[in-house]
């Protein structure tokens, strides 16, 4: 897959766009600058791909927007080797980023022909650090359970109990819940009792979060 020199250019100043806008986690940074974004995207839109905006990817999805990647990113405080749960692989360029950061990405996808894709595209990037699942987000991925933190990259209308039983004691979930036209980003910790710590973060807008796998 080619990544020019004009192609890291552009992505070299996306990361700008998204470092004016607040983010300033330098390892968020350096992976979007690493994530060949127009990848994750038919090749007649590659003149939007470093744009900072969603774009669609079929099957009523988005390819979400750069910034919203950088914010929900930074959120999860990555470190080096974290077990993280995706829900929503998409295009599965959050995967990469995730990736990049050194975390060990499990992914969840409900649409088969979306899944199928950005498996073909994570194999031909060698992303092997991310594995990919078809299947139901809400009842998240017990067998490879307990996991570090988790990412939900829909929106969700509650906090889906299985997902938070996964979730290590200490870990984080970032999730952006409601289901109105727009969501409240929320961080939740699992405390030692079992009970959850939320903290608000601004509202955005998500594609809603469905429950069972799809065949489109």
């Amino acid at each position: 897959m080619v990544d020019s020199y004009r192609h890291k250019g552009m992505r070299l100043k996306l990361v700008e766009t998204v470092r004016e806008k607040g983010i300033s986690d330098e390892k968020v940074l350096k992976a979007m600058q690493q994530v060949p974004r127009h990848v994750f995207m038919d090749s007649s839109f590659v003149e939007h791909a470093y744009e900072d905006k969603a774009f669609p990817i079929g099957s009523d999805q988005t390819i979400s927007q750069p910034y919203t990647v950088a914010f929900q990113s930074e959120l999860l405080q990555v470190e080096k080797g974290d077990k993280i749960l995706e829900v929503g692989t998409g295009s599965g360029y959050q995967a990469c980023v995730l990736a990049e950061m050194g975390a060990k990405v499990f992914s969840i996808e409900r649409h088969r022909k979306l899944y199928l894709k950005a498996r073909e595209i994570l194999n031909k990037l060698n992303y092997y650090r991310v594995k990919i699942f078809y299947g139901d987000g809400f009842e998240g991925l017990p067998t490879f359970a307990p996991f570090d933190k988790m990412i939900i990259t829909a929106a969700a209308p509650v906090i889906p109990k299985k997902l938070i039983d996964q979730l290590k004691v200490g870990g984080t979930l970032v999730i952006p819940l409601g289901e109105s036209d727009t969501q409240v980003m929320k961080t939740i910790v699992k405390q030692s009792d079992g009970t959850l710590e939320g903290e608000e973060h601004g509202y955005f807008k998500f594609v809603p979060m469905l429950r069972k796998k799809a065949n489109d």
